[in-house]
């Protein structure tokens, strides 16, 4: 099969993509998601690269940088239009990456998640605390990744500064329960078709409470329950996410889902569970995808 993975990161998970799909016989091409263009019309709608039209792809691979969210789903939409089948479609990236989208569709869907709020409005500070509980509260940019822009407020008064500093920055953020029984962990559960198919537990670094590995977090195998894997399995499917990293808090009252990655990497996860997590990703795109050479067209 011919694959397009969608990156501008030469990074382990881009790589591991290209030499697993390369040796299972496919061939893997990695596109600038930024460098492509698109001709737009309705009798042969194409995607342009470096002056050339794009080969038909049988499969793309989205690995859409946060920074660049709105264009790379134009891309993937593209694809779409083209009828390329794409692990993850456009529309599930787009309401993963916002944090406020994501948490309304997880509320409509019935997952559990941190209680959350959200406000435009100054005025609405205290009303808006209020709606999440006592301090300690979490207060999150609704654009942050890796851990950026997740602030601690140990105190209500703390919670008013913190709040306070990012409406001074125009920026819009969310206010969450803090789950003190999680203790600065969190489980990453690998969703590939539909499937767990691997997990592990982050811790942050000393004195963090926040478990991003990039962040100097560390990881481990973990096994989790069947309520953990049903919710990383729902919180995927709510997207319509055919890969998806969903990240778990063990709490009091069950599993809740901090977030859902569209994009997730591939490092951590397969150094801590010695797993072949790219391989079953090439396993869906098989399986979805018929590829179709002459020497397979007998009886059909």
């Amino acid at each position: 099969m011919r694959i397009a993975v969608l990156s501008r990161e030469d990074n382990y998970s881009t790589r591991r993509l290209v030499e697993v799909g390369e040796a299972r016989g496919h061939m893997v091409e990695v596109i600038d998601t930024t460098r492509c263009y698109m001709a737009i019309n309705q009798l042969a709608p194409e995607v342009h690269y470096d002056g050339k039209r794009l080969p038909r792809y049988d499969a793309v691979i989205p690995r859409i940088g946060a920074s660049i969210t709105p264009y790379g789903t134009a891309v993937i939409r593209q694809f779409e239009t083209i009828g390329t089948y794409c692990v993850n479609g456009s529309a599930g990236i787009t309401a993963s990456r916002d944090k406020l989208h994501a948490h309304q569709v997880l509320a409509a869907k019935k997952i559990g998640m941190p209680t959350t709020a959200f406000a435009a409005s100054p005025k609405d500070t205290s009303n808006l605390m209020a709606l999440v509980g006592t301090a300690p509260l979490i207060v999150k940019l609704l654009e942050s990744t890796q851990g950026k822009g997740v602030v601690l407020a140990e105190t209500k008064k703390a919670a008013e500064s913190v709040i306070d500093a990012f409406r001074g920055l125009r920026a819009n953020f969310l206010v969450q329960d803090f789950v003190k029984e999680a203790a600065g962990e969190d489980i990453r559960c690998l969703v590939v078709a539909g499937k767990v198919v691997a997990s592990m537990k982050r811790t942050g670094a000393e004195g963090d409470f926040r478990s991003n590995l990039h962040r100097g977090g560390s990881a481990k195998v973990v096994r989790i329950s069947k309520e953990e894997r049903d919710t990383a399995v729902r919180a995927a499917r709510a997207f319509g996410l055919g890969i998806a990293g969903v990240d778990l808090l063990r709490s009091e009252s069950g599993p809740k889902v901090l977030e859902v990655n569209s994009s997730p990497g591939f490092e951590g996860i397969e150094n801590a569970t010695k797993k072949d997590i790219v391989g079953k990703v090439y396993d869906e795109i098989e399986a979805r995808v018929k590829p179709q050479p002459a020497r397979r067209r007998k009886g059909g």
